[in-house]
């Protein structure tokens, strides 16, 4: 099934930063009849809800962006959490969508479903191919579970189920709290805070010499719509910029962005997690699609999101 402007759209985790940025890219392609709920309103936790939900709704297409997502700090000190709650609700949601004849399900997952020690670039073929980063080991287990109820319940029942894995997202509607939010956001508002306070110096986490890739939000949500207009996806798809940078040199960056002029300080004795994680993007390049965001202009967007919305509590 194509993305028709008529399709009844759910939008799982609407009001996250992917979600959000999903449910913006459908209104632009034309899409005007989106099913939303808030947390409080459908705990995808919770199977009668859900079971409830799909059954009175009935939607033709399910874009899955709900999460519980964090940083290396929120992961090693919530992974119960983090496992029970991320994988109850892909279960949920994809065995309901199925029960309830839902035509195309697609699933977001992390770029970290993929070893701590795979080969750079990561293709999609590594998966579970070696152990994992035990930092965020609980969430990568509940996206792996997902991404494989896709594949299965594709291979017996012939529904056309996938999953796209994003790399690090950043842009409008990111969590910026000071001890549970991503290295992107996290940084973000430490160096807008040491700016209001008149600080010299900002000390970071571990050594800045591990590498990151980044992706704009909108840009992802544009690579998903393509996607969704493919006849026969793969199972999973990696998605993300192509390049990446050490996080020192996203500190540098974020340091200009935000105006900060005094010097940055290094922890070693924190936890630097995975040294590289850059994924191979050439089956989602080879659609055509690219991203439109480099790193700079990314932060500035990001950042004057920021300072527009109460993001900060």
């Amino acid at each position: 099934m194509s993305l028709e402007p008529e399709s009844k759209i759910y939008v799982a985790g609407h009001r996250g930063m992917v979600g959000s940025a999903v449910v913006r890219a459908l209104h632009a392609h034309g899409c005007e009849n989106l099913v939303t709920r808030t947390k409080a309103a459908l705990d995808l936790c919770e199977a009668q809800e859900v079971r409830e939900f799909f059954a009175t709704e009935r939607p033709d297409v399910v874009i899955v962006a709900a999460a519980r997502v964090g940083g290396i700090y929120a992961n090693s000190t919530y992974p119960a959490e983090f496992l029970h709650e991320n994988l109850a609700s892909a279960h949920n949601v994809i065995h309901e969508a199925w029960k309830n004849g839902v035509k195309r399900l697609l699933f977001l997952g992390s770029s970290c479903i993929y070893p701590r020690e795979a080969p750079q670039p990561m293709t999609e073929e590594c998966l579970l191919t070696s152990p994992l980063e035990p930092t965020n080991e609980p969430y990568a287990i509940a996206k792996i579970a997902g991404l494989k109820l896709c594949q299965y319940y594709r291979k017996q029942y012939g529904v056309l189920f996938h999953s796209a894995m994003p790399t690090n997202l950043y842009g409008p509607g990111d969590n910026y709290h000071p001890e549970n939010s991503h290295v992107m956001p996290a940084l973000i508002r430490r160096f807008h805070e040491a700016v209001e306070s008149g600080a010299t110096s900002v000390t970071l986490w571990g050594s800045g010499t591990p590498r990151r890739e980044f992706l704009h939000v909108d840009d992802l949500a544009a690579a998903l719509l393509i996607l969704l207009q493919i006849e026969n996806p793969p199972d999973w798809i990696n998605a993300g910029y192509g390049s990446d940078v050490t996080i020192r040199e996203l500190a540098e960056t974020i340091s200009n962005v935000t105006g900060f002029e005094g010097s940055l300080e290094w922890d070693a004795s924190k936890p630097d997690g995975t040294m590289r994680k850059l994924m191979d993007n050439s089956k989602l390049f080879g659609l055509g699609w690219k991203p439109q965001f480099d790193l700079e202009s990314g932060i500035r967007d990001a950042y004057a999101d920021f300072l527009q919305g109460d993001v900060r509590g």
